[in-house]
């Protein structure tokens, strides 16, 4: 009798689940992180592969980051040339930027700070950030590009090789956003599937979660999430007392995540284990379910690289036919 009754509710929420993320949002807006250290990486143009993510595969919406180590190679002597043009291109074409400024950015190692703060004292390391992100939020506060600041990335997550991060540290942060510039509204991410957002969701004005549907890991080898109902995200929002219309995808993966190889060297068919094109359609149709308005979507340089170098183009052409606006 147990054991029935058991079984019964299983199937039960099962079918809840299933009944409460089958709805697809078909008018979720698709955006792409950029980052041009790795289209480096990947011996890419940076910059030609920025403005195609514009001008050929039609985003109105991006996601780049303010890299520290870039910036301020020397205490105190701020470089944002680059970061310029990045902000010019896209002002030019009226696409709408996500800027992400802290220590801790999108792509690995996660934590960017220069060389030079190796030496410096925990208190001093902290002054460092909070003059880097002041620097910074002044260079960008009026640019017509600039639409969200995104403080630090996924800052309560032990993920990355970083220094250090205290919780009071991100409160502090986003103060100082906020008071330097108070027109623009301020992000904060978390892991979709490692945490409970509980610190994150509602620090800002926007929330961000990833989204990694099959992922390596040098113990487990290759697992999927697929186990994970998308309700999942919107019961784990609702908890927090925040509204999926204040939530974003903010990391939609897209490209493979593979074991401990280079990727250029690494063959396509064990690539394919975590992205296949099948594996980046299937991933925008859960990310429709779980139903926030906009995703940013993770691995454009990839894209680029494996049409370039290997003539696969079917993941830029998909990309194509996604709904921008």
């Amino acid at each position: 009798m147990i054991i029935s009754t058991v079984v019964l509710a299983l199937v039960i929420v099962v079918f809840i689940c299933h009944f409460f993320s089958s709805k697809r949002n078909q008018n979720q807006i698709y955006g792409a992180s950029f980052n041009a250290e790795y289209a480096t990486y990947l011996e890419l143009d940076p910059l030609t592969v920025f403005t195609s993510m514009m001008d050929d595969l039609g985003f109105k919406f991006l996601r780049i980051s303010a890299q520290w180590e870039e910036i301020e190679k020397t205490p105190g002597v701020y470089d944002f040339s680059f970061l310029n043009k990045l902000m010019d291109e896209a002002a030019k074409r009226g696409v709408k930027i996500t800027l992400v400024v802290g220590q801790k950015i999108p792509r690995w190692p996660e934590c960017h700070a220069p060389k030079w703060t190796v030496s410096l004292s925990d208190n001093e390391y902290r002054a460092a950030i909070k003059r880097f992100i002041i620097t910074t939020v002044d260079q960008y506060r009026d640019h017509p590009a600039l639409e969200i600041w995104q403080v630090e990335n996924e800052p309560l997550l032990k993920f990355g090789e970083c220094r250090f991060f205290e919780k009071d540290m991100l409160a502090s942060e986003i103060d100082i956003v906020r008071q330097s510039d108070p027109d623009h509204k301020i992000m904060i991410t978390d892991s979709g599937e490692l945490s409970s957002w509980r610190d994150t969701a509602k620090a800002g004005d926007l929330f961000g979660t990833t989204l990694y549907r099959v992922v390596w890991h040098k113990r487990w080898g290759y697992f999927s999430y697929d186990w994970i109902s998308p309700l999942f995200y919107r019961a784990k929002l609702w908890l927090t007392g925040q509204s999926k219309e204040n939530a974003f995808i903010s990391e939609l993966q897209a490209e493979p995540w593979i074991p401990d190889h280079d990727v250029k060297l690494l063959a396509l068919d064990e690539q394919y284990k975590s992205m296949s094109l099948a594996r980046f359609e299937k991933n925008v149709v859960y990310s429709q379910r779980v139903g926030f308005p906009r995703a940013y979507l993770w691995g454009a340089e990839w894209w680029y690289w494996i049409k370039q170098a290997k003539g696969v183009s079917g993941f830029f052409d998909f990309a194509k036919t996604l709904k921008k606006e």
